[in-house]
């Protein structure tokens, strides 16, 4: 299968409960490239609340979605994610809790997420090679939403702003909600899915996924952290 796009992703374990429930939460399951029915939950609108996260899958972003820079290949690609990954060791966190992120839901790390964030660093520096410019019109979008100094050398070096000292690991679950929308989406996740989550969390392995022409992503190989 070819892709438009690449990026390394933290993917949960597939035989996780929480894993399972949370790909038929987004209706699309990374791992296996088939579309999972959404749970019947609280009379939710489940397909409209996540429209937006749908086609990503469940994941954790560890460096954002690139095009292969010219002169690249997705074996070459696939080669240095493996030499990247034996450097590397797991990292273990205290769990993941839900919780809001403006007016979106999602997973976020508990406890120090010092060794995470080298993680991702680590990944975005180490393949950096095989990214291509992003184009001026996804700077432009990108800047759109305003950013910081911080921010801007980020996106100009590494294709994206949030990255570096910028990065906040989150798994997300919903869209943009409407205000009065959050409490009850929130309160229906916190009843079937919090008591799922893992404690502690533990990133073992990194996931290489890329763009579908469907524009979903889907998974292209695990690679463990095996240093």
């Amino acid at each position: 299968m070819t892709f438009s796009r690449y990026a390394i992703y933290f993917a949960p374990p597939a035989d996780a409960e929480w894993t399972r429930f949370g790909a038929s939460w987004l209706g699309w399951d990374m791992e296996t490239g088939e579309t999972v029915a959404h749970p019947d939950l609280a009379g939710l609108d489940v397909p409209r609340i996540t429209a937006t996260p749908h086609k990503y899958g469940l994941h954790g972003t560890i460096k954002p979605p690139f095009r292969l820079a010219e002169g690249q290949t997705a074996g070459a690609l696939e080669r240095a994610c493996g030499e990247l990954a034996d450097a590397l060791g797991p990292v273990w966190l205290d769990g993941l809790e839900l919780a809001r992120l403006g007016r979106f839901l999602a997973l976020r790390p508990m406890g120090n997420t010092s060794e995470l964030g080298e993680l991702a660093a680590q990944a975005v520096r180490g393949l950096d090679s095989f990214r291509a410019p992003a184009p001026p019109e996804e700077l432009e979008r990108r800047r759109a939403a305003g950013l910081s100094p911080t921010q801007e050398a980020n996106l100009l070096q590494w294709g994206y702003p949030y990255v570096m000292d910028e990065f906040r690991f989150h798994i997300t679950l919903t869209g943009k909600l409407p205000k009065p929308e959050l409490p009850g989406v929130q309160d229906a996740l916190e009843q079937v899915l919090t008591p799922m989550l893992p404690k502690p969390f533990v990133i073992s392995d990194l996931a290489l996924v890329g763009e579908r022409s469907d524009g979903r992503f889907q998974m292209i190989h695990r690679y463990a952290l095996s240093r």
